[in-house]
Formats: C-alpha cells, sequence, structure tokens
C-alpha cells in the first residue's frame, strides 16, 4: 500500500498558498515540472538535470506530480521499456507561475551581486 502524503489535503484554512504548496512545495517538485517543460523528459534526463536528488526521491516526485494529474507518463512497449514524462495541461497552467518564481531569482541573483554578494 503506498504511503499517503502528510500535507496532500491540510489546508484547514481553505488557503491558495497552502493549497499551491501542498502540491508542488517542497525542494524537489518545481525542479521537477521545469525540467519536464524545458525537454527533460526521461528518469536519465531528470537525473543528469537535477544530480542533487536522490532516484528514489527523484521516483516519489515523479509518482507525486503523476497522481496530482500534473505529469503524464508514458510507457513505450519496447525492450527494454521507455518511459518519457510530459506536462498535462494542467500541469502546464503551472509554467507562468515558475516562470515569474525564475525571473525574480534572476534578479534577485543579480541585485546581491550588485551588493557584493550579501543578501
Amino acid at each position: 500500500m503506498a504511503e499517503k502524503r502528510k500535507t496532500k489535503d491540510f489546508n484547514p484554512h481553505r488557503c491558495g498558498v497552502t493549497h499551491f504548496l501542498n502540491k508542488v512545495g517542497g525542494k524537489w517538485k518545481v525542479l521537477v515540472i521545469h525540467g519536464v517543460s524545458m525537454g527533460c523528459n526521461r528518469f536519465s534526463l531528470l537525473t543528469k538535470a537535477i544530480p542533487q536528488i536522490s532516484k528514489q526521491m527523484l521516483i516519489n516526485q515523479l509518482r507525486e506530480l503523476e497522481e496530482d494529474g500534473i505529469l503524464e507518463r508514458t510507457v513505450f512497449p519496447e525492450i527494454p521499456p521507455r518511459v518519457e514524462y510530459r506536462l498535462s495541461e494542467y500541469g502546464s497552467s503551472l509554467l507562468p507561475v515558475i516562470q515569474t518564481v525564475q525571473q525574480w531569482g534572476l534578479q534577485d541573483m543579480a541585485r546581491n551581486m550588485d551588493h557584493g554578494g550579501a543578501a
């Protein structure tokens, strides 16, 4: 039996930010979504794009994103089997948010460089 995520449905105040974080919060999910959107559509490509993530953690994140309808998984009937991931239409709706976060991060890194690296 699969372990149920503790925070998946925790949102006692029906907060939109909490709901968003329950779906894609944590250290890895946004990076996985971004990687898939940039063409890293196979497990091996994602492990190269996000080298700090363990294989088991990547498996878990991919499963949760698929379970939540953000990613779609296609298994090709080949030997050996080939699996590819793509963003669902629902998952693609996250891209403007992720692009905004990326833009903010780039601007903040530039700002920090302009201020001698201090945050």
